[in-house]
C-alpha cells in the first residue's frame, strides 16, 4: 500500500484483497468509499479475479462513520456511484472480513458486501441512534431483509454492539473464522464461494418483510416511550425500518436518508455528539505525560463489605479479576458476602446474568478476615463508614500492611484525601477512587488527586477505572470533590424551594419531564436519606456559615431513611417501590416553613428547573476557577454518567449553554439579590459572560 493511500487492492491468486487503512478505526471518512468503489472497479474489470475480499488494516474492519464530519454545513451530495451499490452490482462475489469493530456504516458496508465473515472477538452494530441519528446508507433497509423486522428493531432502535457468536445466530455472519488468520481464512471462503450463483444480494431478499406488522411496530413504540423520552431518533429508526417492510428497497433509502438528514442536524443529535466527544477527552490528563509507566492492578483488594465495598468487590470481579474483600468482623464479611450473592441471584432471576456466569463471578470473589491477607495485593480500595477516624484507622494499618509501591485508594465521596494519605508514610501512593452507588451498575469512576498522589498513580486509577467497564473522570482534591460538590447546590436548592411552597412529587415530575430516569427526592429515598443527613451534619460543624436544611433534617429525624424504611420523601407499599406522595411529609413541610416564617408562593416548572441546574451551573464555574477540575465538559461527563443527567441534551454545562452565558450569568445575579450569599454569582462565570464563551469550552485553572 502507498503512503498516504486509504484502500489498497492486491491480487492473491485469484482473489482480490481490498484493504482499508485509515488509521486509528477506519472510519468511513471522504476518501474511503470512493477508494472501496475504485479497488471493485478494478477487482471486476480483471479476469484473472474471481472473487474479493474486503477487509481493515490495524484493529478493526471499519468502525463507522467520521463523526467529526457530521452538522457541518448542507447535507453532501450523494456520489455518482456509492460504494454500497456497487457491491450489489457487482458480478463476482465481495467477502467482508470483519475483526474489532464493524459498526455504522462499517456494518452497512459489510451488509452490502454478498458474505461476511469475521473473528470470534468482532462485535457488529448499528449504534446512531446513540448519537441521536439513524443509519443512513441502507442499514434500516438492509437489516430487516436478513434478519427480519423484529431483531433488526431491536439492534437498530437499541443501538448495542453485538458480539460474532451472536451475529452468526442472528444471520449477519456467516461463517466464524480463527483469531489472528482472518484475512487467510477469509480468501480462503472466497475461494469456496466464488463460483456460487445466484449472488445473495440483499436488497433483493423480501422474503421475511411479511413479519413486520403493524402490531409490531406499535408495540415497539410503546416499549420504548419511558426509554426515549424526548428524543426523536428512535422513532425515526423504527419509521425507517417500517418503511422497508412497505416501500421498494429505493424508496426506503430514500426515506432513509431524508430522515437522517433532518436528524443529523438536530439540537439532540449535537447534544449526543458533543457528549461522544465530551467521554474521549475525559480520559486526557494534560498535566501527567501521556507514557508515564503505569502500576499493576492485576491483584486487587476492598476493605470493608458494605453495601458498596460489595459492589466495588462486583465490579471488578464482572470484568475477570480475582480480589480479596475483607471487613472489621466475621459476622459484617459474612453479611457483605450473602449481600453480594443475592445481588448476583437477583441479575439470575431477571434472565440479565446466567447461573453459570453467576458461579464464576462469585468465586473471583475472595473473602479474608484480616487486612493482614491482603499484603500482597497490587491495590487495595477502602470502602468503610464515611467517618473521618474509621478511615484513619485503616490507613495506618494499610500502611504497616501492604508491600511497597501498593496503590492505596480511598472511595471516599467526600473526605479530604489528604487526612487519609497523612496517616501514612508513603502518600504519593494514596488517592481517592470514588464510586457511584449501586457501585457494580453506575459508570462514573471518579479518581480524586490528593495533594501528594504521584502522577502515576493518577494515570493508574483512571486506567483501573477504564478496566472494570467505568468512566473514569480527574477531580481536585476540595470538599465534595468535582461530582458531587457541583450538585450540592442542586440538592440545597430544591429542599429550600419545599420551604418556599414547592412539593417532592412537583419538583420530580419537572425534573422527570426534563429528561431524567428518577426525580431527585426518589433518587434520594433510593440512597438513603441518613447519608444526606450525616454529610450535613458533618459540614455544618466545619462550616460556621453553613446553610441548613430543616425540613430534610425533621424527614430524617421522623424515621424516615427512604426505601429502606418503607418511607422517606415518599412512603411505599411492602414489596413495591413505586413511590406515593404522603401527607405526613406535607404537613412536615408546611409546619417547618411556617415555624420560618418563609413566604409561600406557586412555582413554574420553569424556576424550578433553572433554580435547581443554575445553582450547579454557578458552583461547576467555582470549581473550575479553583483550579479543581480540567475542563467544562469533564462535569457534563460526570453528571451523565453519576447523577443521569439526560444524555440527548449533553450535560450541564452544556444545556446551559442552549440558553446562553450571558442569560445565565444576568438570572444567577438576579437570584443574588433576591435570595442572598448563596446565590452570589461566580467571577469565572461573569468572566465568560463578559467573552461569550460558552460555558462547555471553559478550561479550569488546574495547576501545571
Amino acid at each position: 500500500m502507498a503512503e498516504g493511500e486509504l484502500v489498497s487492492f492486491e491480487k492473491v491468486e485469484d482473489i482480490g484483497v481490498i484493504t482499508v487503512d485509515n488509521p486509528p478505526v477506519n472510519a468511513m471518512s471522504p476518501g474511503v468509499p470512493e477508494g472501496i468503489v475504485a479497488a471493485l472497479d478494478k477487482g471486476n474489470a480483471d479476469l484473472a479475479v474471481k472473487a474479493m475480499v474486503l477487509i481493515g488494516a490495524g484493529r478493526s474492519f471499519i468502525a463507522g462513520a467520521d463523526i467529526r464530519q457530521f452538522g457541518k454545513g448542507p447535507p453532501r451530495p450523494a456520489p455518482a456511484r456509492r460504494h454500497y451499490d456497487v457491491m450489489d452490482q457487482s458480478p463476482k462475489p465481495v467477502v467482508a472480513a470483519i475483526h474489532g469493530y464493524a459498526l455504522g456504516g462499517g456494518l452497512e458496508t459489510a451488509l452490502a458486501c454478498h458474505y461476511r465473515v469475521a473473528v470470534p472477538s468482532a462485535k457488529v452494530g448499528l449504534p446512531e441512534v446513540l448519537i441521536g441519528i439513524l443509519p443512513g446508507a441502507g442499514g434500516t433497509q438492509r437489516l430487516p431483509r436478513l434478519i427480519g423486522p423484529k431483531a433488526a428493531l431491536d439492534l437498530i432502535v437499541s443501538g448495542r454492539h453485538v458480539p460474532a457468536e451472536e451475529a452468526q445466530k442472528l444471520g449477519i455472519i456467516d461463517e466464524i473464522v480463527p483469531e489472528g488468520g482472518l484475512r487467510d481464512a477469509a480468501i480462503a471462503f472466497a475461494k469456496k464461494i466464488a463460483d456460487r450463483r445466484p449472488l445473495p444480494v440483499i436488497r433483493n431478499n423480501n422474503g421475511r418483510l411479511a413479519e413486520g406488522t403493524p402490531e409490531l411496530f406499535e408495540g415497539t413504540r410503546k416499549s420504548i416511550a419511558r426509554r426515549a423520552r424526548n428524543q426523536r431518533a428512535p422513532y425515526a429508526c423504527i419509521e425507517a425500518v417500517e418503511a422497508a417492510t412497505k416501500l421498494p428497497f429505493d424508496e426506503g433509502c430514500a426515506l432513509e436518508r431524508k430522515l437522517f438528514d433532518e436528524q443529523v442536524a438536530s439540537e439532540e443529535a449535537k447534544a449526543l455528539r458533543y457528549a461522544f466527544f465530551a467521554e474521549r477527552e475525559v480520559t486526557k490528563l494534560p498535566h501527567i505525560p501521556r507514557d508515564t509507566p503505569l502500576r499493576s492492578t492485576d491483584n486487587p483488594a476492598v476493605v470493608g463489605a458494605g453495601t458498596m465495598g460489595g459492589g466495588i468487590a462486583m465490579s471488578f470481579a464482572d470484568y475477570g479479576f480475582d480480589v480479596k474483600i475483607t471487613d472489621a468482623t466475621q459476622e459484617a464479611l459474612d453479611r457483605g458476602m450473602a449481600r453480594i450473592r443475592a445481588n448476583y441471584e437477583t441479575s439470575v432471576k431477571r434472565g440479565s446474568l446466567s447461573q453459570e456466569e453467576m458461579d464464576k463471578r462469585l468465586a473471583r470473589i475472595h473473602p479474608v478476615t484480616s487486612i493482614d491477607d491482603i499484603a500482597d495485593c497490587d491495590v487495595v480500595i477502602e470502602a468503610a463508614f464515611e467517618q473521618i477516624p474509621v478511615k484513619e484507622v485503616i490507613f495506618t494499618k494499610l500502611d504497616a500492611v501492604m508491600k511497597p509501591g501498593a496503590l492505596l485508594y480511598s472511595n471516599t465521596s467526600g473526605i479530604d484525601i489528604d487526612i487519609m494519605a497523612d496517616m501514612t508514610k508513603r502518600p504519593q501512593d494514596v488517592a481517592g477512587t470514588h464510586f457511584f452507588a449501586p457501585a457494580n451498575v453506575m459508570k462514573l469512576f471518579e479518581v480524586v488527586q490528593g495533594s501528594k498522589s504521584a502522577p502515576d498513580v493518577i494515570a493508574t486509577a483512571m486506567a483501573l477505572g477504564r478496566k472494570i467497564g467505568k468512566v473514569s473522570g480527574l477531580a481536585g482534591n476540595t470538599d465534595g470533590f468535582l461530582a458531587n460538590r457541583s450538585r450540592a447546590p442542586f440538592s440545597t436548592e430544591m429542599v429550600i424551594m419545599l420551604e418556599e411552597g414547592a412539593l417532592p412529587e412537583q419538583i420530580d415530575k419537572v425534573m422527570i419531564d426534563f429528561g431524567y430516569p428518577v426525580g431527585p427526592f426518589a433518587v434520594g429515598d433510593i440512597s438513603g436519606l441518613d447519608i444526606g443527613y450525616d454529610t450535613r451534619k458533618r459540614r455544618a460543624e466545619q462550616y460556621p456559615n453553613y446553610r441548613t436544611l430543616p425540613i430534610a433534617d425533621r424527614v430524617v429525624e421522623a424515621g424516615r431513611l427512604g426505601q429502606k424504611t418503607g418511607k422517606g420523601w415518599y412512603r411505599y407499599e411492602k414489596g413495591d417501590r413505586t413511590p406515593h406522595p404522603d401527607p405526613e411529609v406535607a404537613e412536615i413541610i408546611k409546619k417547618s416553613a411556617a415555624e420560618m416564617g418563609v413566604p409561600q408562593h406557586e412555582f413554574t416548572n420553569d424556576e424550578i428547573l433553572k433554580r435547581l441546574l443554575f445553582a450547579s451551573v454557578n458552583e461547576a464555574c467555582k470549581i473550575l476557577d479553583e483550579g479543581k477540575a480540567l475542563r467544562a465538559s469533564d462535569i457534563d461527563v460526570m453528571w451523565l454518567h453519576g447523577f443521569g443527567f439526560p444524555r440527548y441534551r449533553g450535560g450541564l454545562m452544556y444545556w446551559a449553554d442552549t440558553i446562553g452565558v450571558r442569560e445565565v450569568y444576568n438570572q444567577i445575579a438576579s437570584w443574588h439579590q433576591r435570595y442572598g450569599e448563596r446565590w452570589a454569582p461566580s467571577p469565572f462565570l461573569r468572566k465568560l459572560a463578559d467573552a461569550g464563551t460558552p460555558l462547555r469550552e471553559a478550561k479550569g485553572n488546574w495547576p501545571s
